[in-house]
C-alpha cells in the first residue's frame, strides 16, 4: 500500500499498531482527537473528531487501507458511544465511499456477544448478544460494514476483538487474550489476501480454553502464534480466582454485564 490510516493511533493499541504496522505502507497516516506526539519517518499526523464528516473525509482521502481503532473503546455515557461509534463510524465509511472505497479492519469487540455463557463455543454466526451500549454500538458497526459490503462493494473484516494486551491479565483473559503480534500478523493477512468481502474475525490468538471459532478462515492464511495457556500458571497465584457465580466467571462479556447504563 502507498497510505494507510490508522485511527484511534494515540490509544493503547493504536500506539502499539503504529509501530508493529509500520513496514505495511510507503506512508502510515495516525489520526486521533489527541496529540500525536512528533512524526516519525514515513508518518503523517492529523487531528480528526469523527463527528465532523468533513474532517473524517479529509482524513480517509488518499489512502489504501483503513485501520479503524478510534472511537469509544469502553463502556460509557451514551452521548460518547453515540458521537464516537455511531456517527462516527457513518462519517468513515461515507468518507470510504467516496475515496475508492480503501479496505477497512473494523475494530469490533466481543461484547457484541458478551451474555453468551463461557461454557459456549461460538461460530460467526452466533446472533448479537451485546451486554452494554458499547457492545451495542459494535453490532451497528458490523451491521453498517454488511451494508455498506452489499450495496456499494466495500470490503471490511469485522474483527471481534478479545483482550489485545501485551499478556492476559486475569482469569477470562486466558480465553480471550489477543497478543500484539497476532493481531498485527492478521491486519497483515487482512490486507495482504486478494479478496476480502465482509467477514467476521474473531480476535483472539491460539487460546487453548478459547471459546470462539475461527475454521471458517482458512482461505485468509492466518494463523495465530500466541497460546493465553503459557500464562496460567502465573496467574493461579495472582489474587484468587472469581468464584463460580460471578459474572468474570460465567458470561463471556466478564464484568461488562453488570455495568449500569451510564445515562450522563
Amino acid at each position: 500500500m502507498k497510505r494507510l490510516l490508522i485511527t484511534g493511533a494515540a490509544g493503547q493499541l493504536g500506539r502499539v499498531m503504529r509501530t508493529r504496522l509500520s513496514g505495511l505502507a510507503d506512508t502510515i497516516r495516525l489520526a486521533d482527537r489527541t496529540g500525536l506526539g512528533a512524526p516519525a519517518d514515513r508518518e503523517e499526523l492529523i487531528q480528526c473528531d469523527l463527528a465532523d464528516a468533513q474532517a473524517v473525509n479529509n482524513m480517509v482521502a488518499g489512502c489504501d487501507g483503513i485501520v479503524h481503532l478510534g472511537g469509544a473503546s469502553v463502556e460509557g455515557p451514551f452521548e460518547g458511544i453515540l458521537r464516537g461509534n455511531i456517527a462516527g463510524l457513518y462519517n468513515l465509511f461515507e468518507a470510504a465511499r467516496a475515496n475508492g472505497r480503501p479496505r477497512i479492519v473494523f475494530a469490533s469487540s466481543n461484547h457484541t456477544i458478551g451474555y453468551y455463557p463461557q461454557a459456549e463455543r461460538l461460530d460467526p454466526l452466533a446472533p448479537f448478544r451485546p451486554d452494554g451500549l458499547y457492545g451495542v454500538s459494535k453490532c451497528f458497526g458490523e451491521a453498517l460494514a454488511r451494508l455498506y459490503f452489499e450495496k456499494f462493494g466495500q470490503e471490511t473484516a469485522l474483527v471481534r476483538i478479545g483482550s489485545c494486551t501485551p499478556e492476559p491479565t486475569n482469569y477470562r483473559t486466558l480465553s480471550t487474550w489477543l497478543s500484539h503480534g497476532d493481531f498485527a500478523s492478521l491486519i497483515e493477512a487482512i490486507f495482504r489476501v486478494p479478496v476480502l468481502g465482509c467477514p467476521v474475525i474473531w480476535g483472539a490468538s491460539a487460546n487453548d480454553a478459547g471459546w470462539w471459532d475461527n475454521a471458517h478462515l482458512g482461505w485468509l492464511g492466518w494463523k495465530p502464534r500466541d497460546n493465553a495457556e503459557t500464562f496460567r500458571t502465573r496467574l493461579a497465584e495472582a489474587p484468587p480466582q472469581p468464584g463460580p457465580d460471578e459474572s468474570t466467571a460465567r458470561f463471556q462479556g466478564g464484568a461488562y454485564v453488570d455495568n449500569p447504563i451510564i445515562r450522563e
